[in-house]
C-alpha cells in the first residue's frame, strides 16, 4: 500500500511516502529550489519520494493533501457575512482554493505521466487533523492528549483532542481570526523581522529582555473559556485579511497590526534599525504571555480529556517554540511531551499520509518516528565527483579515510577551534540539522558563537546555538524537567546545570539555557561516535551543532556543501569519508 502525503500551496511545502504504514521518505521542496520556506506544489519532493520507493505515479494507492477547502465552510461564510473582509483577501483565498483543485494535474506533471493513468484515491484533509496525525501517530504513546496550535489552517488556529490506538478524538477549536500563532507573528513583524518564519529569532532575543510589557500584552491576547481570544482593536487581519504571497517562491507576510498597537507600544522597528532594550523587553513580554496562554490551553486540555493521561503530543507552528515546550512539565500536569520533527506545516505531509492509513483505512499502528533522516543521500563516489568539479586544488583533500582516522582528524580540528562542515548520510527532515547536514564546533570556546554568527552564518549576534549531547549524559549537564530525557529533534529548551555553564559557554544562552539534541547510538551511530571521540579527548560529551547553510535552506547535495564552504570562513568540510581543509 503506497500513500503519498503532500503539503502544497503553503509555506514549507513538502512530500512524503508511506509504504505499508512505514515512512520511507520525506523532504521539503525548499531543499531543491534553494528558497527558504518555499511555497507551491512540491514536484521535486514528490519525485524524490517516488524514487526512494521505486515507484511511478501509477503505483500510488492514495494521495493525501493537508488542506481541505470545504472544511469549516459554514464558519467561513458566517465570518464573511459578519466582517465583510476586503475583496482582495477573498480573491487571495479563491486563488488558493482553485490551485488545490488542480492537484491531480500537477501530480501527473511531477510524475511525468498522463493524469488519466493516476488511479490513486485523493483525500483533501482538514489541516489540523493532519497536524494531529503527524504528532500522535508518530509518537511512542498508545494514548495521549493532543494540541495543534499555529497561525491558521482551514479557518482554525487551535484544535485540542486526544488519541488512543489508531483513533483520534476532537474537543475544542479556536477559529480565525483568533490565533496565538498570528499574535506571535504580528509582533515579530512589528519588531522588524519580516521574513517568513522569523519567530524563532524573537524567541532567541527574548532572554535578553525583561517582560516590561506583559500587562499590555495581556490586554491583547487572553484566555477565553478553554481557548483564547485576540483583542481585534490591535489588528486588521479580520477586516483586510493578511497580505501573503505563496506563488512558487519564498512566502511573504505583510504586517497586519493596527495603529492601535503602535499607540500602545510606539512605532514599529524598521529591519535595519538598532535592536534596543525596548525591543528586547517587547520580545520577552511576547514570549511570557505566549507561554501563559499555552499553559492555560494545556491545563484545560488535561482536565477535559476523558483519557486520563500524562502524555502530550504537540504540533503546529507554535509547537516549534522550544522555550515554552521545555517548561510544560513544570507548568502543567503533563509529564511526557512529544513534539515530532517537522512539527510545523512541513510535517503535515506525513500527518496526511498517516491519517489515511489509520483513520480511513483503519490500519493498526506500527511506526514510531525515532529519527529525522528521511531525505537525500549521496555515496562516497558521488561526493568525490563533486569535489573534482570544484576548484579546490589549493586546499588539502584527504579522500576515503577510514572511520577511525576520519573521526580523530575531525576531533583534532575541533579542538584547535576550527569550524567543521559535516555532511553525512540521509538529509534531515524539518527545520533543524541533527548531525547529517551540520556545522560543528567546540562548545568550550567562549568566542565560537560570535565566530559562526559573523563569519559563517552572517546573522544576528544574539542568536544561540544548540548542543548535541550523547543521550547517556543529558542529566549530567541539563536540568531536564521532562520525564523523558530524550530530545532527538531539538524541540525543547532546558537549563544548563549552573556548574556546567562555564564549561560549555558557546552553547549556553544568555539565560543559562540550551536547546539540546540528544544523540542516540541506535539512530545515528556515526554522529554518536564522533561526539564520543570528542568526549574521550576533552571530557565533554557534546558538540555545538547548527545547520550547514548560509542564509539559504540546509544544503542537500555535496555540491551545495562545497559552495557553502567556499563562500564562508568554514575551516573544514567532511563529505562522507572525504576530508577537506583550508
Amino acid at each position: 500500500m503506497n500513500i503519498l502525503g503532500i503539503n502544497a500551496y503553503h509555506g514549507d511545502s513538502s512530500a512524503c511516502l508511506l509504504q505499508n504504514g512505514q515512512l520511507v521518505a520525506a523532504v521539503e521542496e525548499e531543499r531543491f529550489t534553494r528558497i527558504k520556506h518555499w511555497a507551491g506544489f512540491p514536484s521535486e519532493s514528490i519525485r524524490y519520494c517516488l524514487e526512494v520507493g521505486k515507484l511511478s505515479g501509477v503505483d500510488l494507492d492514495h494521495v493525501a493533501i493537508s488542506y481541505n477547502p470545504k472544511a469549516n465552510l459554514n464558519r467561513k461564510l458566517m465570518f464573511a457575512l459578519q466582517q465583510r473582509p476586503s475583496l482582495q483577501s477573498l480573491l487571495d483565498r479563491f486563488v488558493k482554493q482553485t490551485k488545490s483543485l488542480s492537484l491531480k494535474q500537477n501530480l501527473a506533471i511531477a510524475c511525468d505521466c498522463d493524469p488519466e493513468s493516476l488511479t490513486a484515491t485523493f483525500h483533501n484533509l482538514e489541516h489540523h487533523s493532519t497536524h494531529f496525525a503527524s504528532t500522535f501517530f508518530t509518537s511512542p504513546f498508545d494514548r495521549a492528549a493532543i494540541l495543534s496550535i499555529d497561525g491558521m489552517g482551514d479557518f482554525v488556529s487551535t484544535l485540542s483532542g486526544a488519541g488512543e490506538g489508531n483513533q483520534l478524538q476532537y474537543f475544542d477549536r479556536t477559529f480565525y481570526p483568533h490565533s496565538l500563532g498570528y499574535f506571535y507573528n504580528a509582533i515579530t513583524l512589528y519588531l522588524g523581522f519580516l521574513a517568513y518564519g522569523d519567530e524563532y529569532k524573537v524567541m532567541g532575543l527574548a532572554p535578553y529582555g525583561e517582560p516590561e510589557y506583559l500587562e499590555a500584552f495581556r490586554r491583547i491576547v487572553y484566555p477565553q473559556g478553554e481557548g483564547l481570544e485576540l483583542n481585534l482593536d490591535y489588528f486588521n487581519h479580520h477586516q483586510q485579511g493578511i497580505t501573503m504571497s505563496w506563488d512558487d517562491g519564498a512566502p511573504t507576510v505583510a504586517p497586519f497590526h493596527s495603529p492601535e498597537l503602535e499607540n500602545l507600544l510606539g512605532a514599529s522597528r524598521k529591519p535595519q534599525e538598532e535592536l534596543t532594550a525596548k525591543h528586547q523587553n517587547i520580545a520577552a513580554s511576547l514570549q511570557a504571555v505566549t507561554e501563559e496562554i499555552l499553559f492555560h490551553l494545556l491545563q484545560h486540555l488535561y482536565e477535559r480529556n476523558p483519557i486520563k493521561t500524562e502524555n502530550l503530543c504537540l504540533a503546529g507552528g507554535v509547537a516549534m517554540n522550544s522555550v515554552a515546550n521545555g517548561k510544560i512539565h513544570q507548568q502543567t500536569p503533563f509529564q511526557n511531551i512529544y513534539v515530532p520533527a517537522g512539527a510545523a506545516d512541513n510535517g503535515t505531509c506525513f500527518g496526511a499520509a498517516f491519517y489515511v492509513w489509520h483513520q480511513i483505512l483503519k490500519q493498526p499502528r506500527s511506526f514510531t518516528l525515532e529519527h529525522a533522516y528521511w531525505g537525500s543521500e549521496f555515496s562516497d563516489d558521488a561526493c568525490l565527483a563533486a569535489i573534482e568539479r570544484h576548484p579546490l586544488r589549493s586546499l588539502q583533500i584527504y579522500p576515503y579515510l577510514e572511520q577511525r582516522e576520519l573521526l580523530d582528524k575531525v576531533v583534532a580540528a575541533l579542538c584547535e577551534g576550527k569550524v567543521v562542515g559535516w555532511f553525512q548520510g540521509r538529509m534531515e527532515f524539518g527545520a533543524r540539522a541533527l548531525g547529517n547536514r551540520s556545522l560543528l564546533a567546540d562548545p568550550r570556546h567562549m568566542d565560537m558563537r560570535d565566530t559562526i554568527n559573523l563569519k559563517i552564518k552572517f546573522r544576528e549576534k544574539f542568536r544561540p546555538f544548540a548542543p548535541s549531547i550523547l543521550e547517556e549524559f543529558v542529566n549530567e549537564y541539563f536540568e531536564v524537567t521532562d520525564a523523558s530525557s530524550q530530545v532527538p529533534f531539538m524541540e525543547k529548551v532546558f537549563l544548563v546545570r549552573p556548574e556546567k555553564r562555564s564549561l560549555i559557554p558557546a552553547v549556553t544562552h544568555v539565560d543559562g539555557t540550551g536547546r539540546l539534541q540528544t544523540v542516540s547510538r541506535k539512530t545515528n551511530p556515526l554522529y554518536w561516535n564522533l561526539i564520543r571521540t570528542f568526549a574521550e579527548r576533552t571530557g565533554v560529551p557534546m558538540l555545538l551543532n547548527t545547520s550547514l547553510n548560509e542564509n539559504e535552506p540546509i544544503v542537500r547535495t555535496p555540491d551545495e556543501a562545497i559552495l557553502c564552504f567556499l563562500r564562508t570562513h568554514m575551516d573544514v568540510l567532511v563529505l562522507g569519508s572525504h576530508y577537506i581543509e583550508r
